[in-house]
């Protein structure tokens, strides 16, 4: 161990940091390996001249970011070798889908082949996304939080006491929030959300001339489900339908054999009422875009296809942003772009 650690005495590099910096070299170059035994804390302060609190320190650090494991009575041991000289990430978000895996790969693209993403998937349960929390600690050097969480009455909730307790342990330079800003941390993070209720607001005002020809303007949004909505997409609607007059209603799913009239726009949120209400329009041999109108919440490659207009958030510019903001120490919020789309379906 003596012939691989370097201890420069003349450096301005705090001597603690260059043990941590000489352990984590060696096993980026397969020097020392895992389980690996590692001198004592006594050991190497009398082999390289060093007080105690030096090395402790080193040791401290080293086992925070689990490079080392201590084993009571037997010593000290390294515990991880792979992708050790890496920038290591914790990537937390709320379900899998295909609109929140555009936003990981487009970070994966942009943040760069020196960095190591863990993706989670936490299902909006609090009590699994605190679990993994706890258990991944000080393990990384950024934490990525999407923050959307379900009730007991399977509602929707940005944050709880717990949740914004653990967050608030995370040291701030170390915290990114994305998707939903509604938690109380704030100052000196990384933040890039979207605005639910002016964006939906925002979205549909641009595209007032097509949709005031309707009679009736419909959103279908589900009250309560397993991965809930934030209830600010529907306070927008009715802000919009309200400030221009359009009469409105509200659903909870789209039913089956649902009553539908001609002059109806619906706007969808989630992908199995937009497939049902598809089937329902066909089948009822309404021509969309002309009698009927539908509008789907957030753009897939397959809604262009098909030609679905769509409200929707740049997901993309959503994960380059967030890496762009940690590969330039950068803090501060940013508010994604939110879009009206038209297609045929209007």
């Amino acid at each position: 161990m003596s012939k691989l650690l370097k201890i420069d005495k003349n450096s301005r590099v705090p001597k603690y940091q260059q043990i941590v910096d000489s352990v984590v070299h060696n096993i980026s170059i397969g020097k020392l390996s895992m389980d690996q035994k590692i001198p004592s804390i006594n050991k190497l302060s009398e082999e390289f001249y060093l007080s105690r609190d030096t090395v402790e320190k080193a040791y401290g650090i080293l086992k925070e970011r689990k490079v080392i494991r201590a084993i009571r009575g037997k010593g000290f041991y390294i515990s991880r070798t792979k992708l050790i000289s890496k920038v290591n990430i914790l990537f937390l978000i709320n379900k899998l889908s295909w609109y929140k895996m555009e936003i990981y790969n487009s970070f994966i693209k942009s943040i760069g082949p020196n960095s190591h993403v863990d993706l989670h998937i936490y299902h909006c349960d609090e009590s699994l996304f605190l679990n993994l929390l706890n258990k991944h600690k000080k393990a990384y050097d950024y934490y990525i939080i999407m923050p959307h969480f379900k009730t007991d009455k399977l509602q929707h909730t940005s944050t709880t006491n717990a949740i914004s307790s653990a967050i608030s342990k995370i040291p701030k330079e170390k915290l990114i929030i994305m998707d939903n800003k509604n938690i109380p941390i704030k100052d000196n993070i990384i933040t890039v959300y979207e605005d639910y209720e002016n964006d939906i607001y925002n979205a549909l005002k641009k595209g007032i001339k097509k949709i005031s020809k309707y009679k009736k303007i419909i959103l279908i949004y589900p009250e309560a489900t397993v991965y809930p909505y934030p209830k600010r997409i529907k306070k927008g609607f009715i802000k919009f339908c309200g400030e221009h007059n359009l009469d409105f209603d509200v659903l909870d799913r789209v039913y089956d054999d649902m009553i539908i009239l001609k002059g109806d726009l619906f706007i969808t949120i989630e992908e199995d009422d937009l497939i049902s209400l598809m089937h329902q329009i066909k089948e009822q041999e309404f021509s969309l875009g002309s009698n009927i109108g539908v509008i789907s919440y957030n753009d897939t490659p397959l809604k262009a296809l098909l030609g679905i207009s769509v409200i929707s958030t740049d997901f993309k510019y959503m994960g380059t942003t967030t890496s762009r903001m940690i590969l330039n120490c950068e803090t501060g919020t940013v508010k994604v772009p939110f879009s009206f789309i038209h297609r045929n379906s209007l």
